[in-house]
């Protein structure tokens, strides 16, 4: 079992409408694409998964860990690493300070985590800004931060919310370029709203809609879905089949 949600229910304080009704999901092997429009519930989704938000109902484990009971919370964080969809600079910290933070908070040590800060940004291309204060970065820059900051720790589990929102063509190729080097097995869930980013380096592709999951299988199952569309738009009449039935 990689992560599994089992029967949750969530709603934020101010909506009488749940984001999230008696909702499971087992989160595939490998590398799944998690695709939906704005407020399909994807973020929040994500956020549970990496219990930075708690529902009243259902459960959420991954492996033996169940994020609910307190003895078990520090390790189940440990085994996930999410990007949340907005990063934020610590102020007065340097870039690598700010990865070796997060380093720390998941429980390395002082030493260990100024080593495994060097290696995060070496991966993500940002060696070089090491010394550079987070404040003073680009908004492309500070998202290859966050991916740092989610990798640094080595988790079980990748929860990477619209990962590449502000990145420009390059950027995005590295991003896959990182994607493509981690291990085949190791579960990871990339979440966004552009059609654009599917491409064939993920296993599984997940639409999420309304807080609901309207399809759930291969790339290849889902190209099938636009047969007679050119191979350049297919991947937009594929999606377009699936969220407008309802809308």
């Amino acid at each position: 079992m990689a992560l599994l949600f089992d029967h949750i229910t969530f709603h934020y304080r101010r909506s009488l409408h749940p984001v999230l009704k008696e909702f499971s999901w087992q989160v595939p092997m490998g590398k799944t694409v998690l695709l939906g429009p704005n407020g399909a519930g994807k973020s929040t989704l994500l956020a549970l998964g990496a219990d930075a938000l708690r529902p009243p109902t259902g459960r959420i484990k991954v492996r033996e860990l169940d994020a609910a009971q307190r003895s078990q919370r520090a390790a189940y964080r440990r085994a996930v690493g999410w990007m949340p969809q907005h990063i934020r600079a610590v102020p007065g910290l340097t870039t690598q300070e700010q990865v070796a933070y997060a380093a720390w908070l998941k429980g390395l040590n002082k030493k260990d985590a100024w080593a495994a800060a060097a290696r995060a940004l070496t991966q993500v291309g940002l060696a070089e800004l090491g010394e550079r204060k987070t404040a003073t970065l680009s908004g492309g820059q500070l998202r290859r931060v966050g991916l740092a900051q989610v990798l640094v720790h080595d988790p079980a589990v990748l929860l990477l919310d619209e990962p590449t929102v502000g990145l420009d063509p390059a950027q995005r190729a590295r991003f896959r370029e990182l994607l493509a080097a981690l291990p085949p097995e190791r579960p990871v869930v990339v979440s966004t709203h552009q059609v654009d980013d599917l491409s064939e380096l993920f296993d599984t592709v997940v639409v999420l809609d309304a807080g609901v999951v309207k399809f759930e299988g291969s790339v290849a199952e889902f190209m099938l879905l636009a047969p007679s569309v050119g191979s350049e738009r297919r991947a937009e009449a594929a999606y377009a089949q699936i969220v407008s039935r309802e809308h």
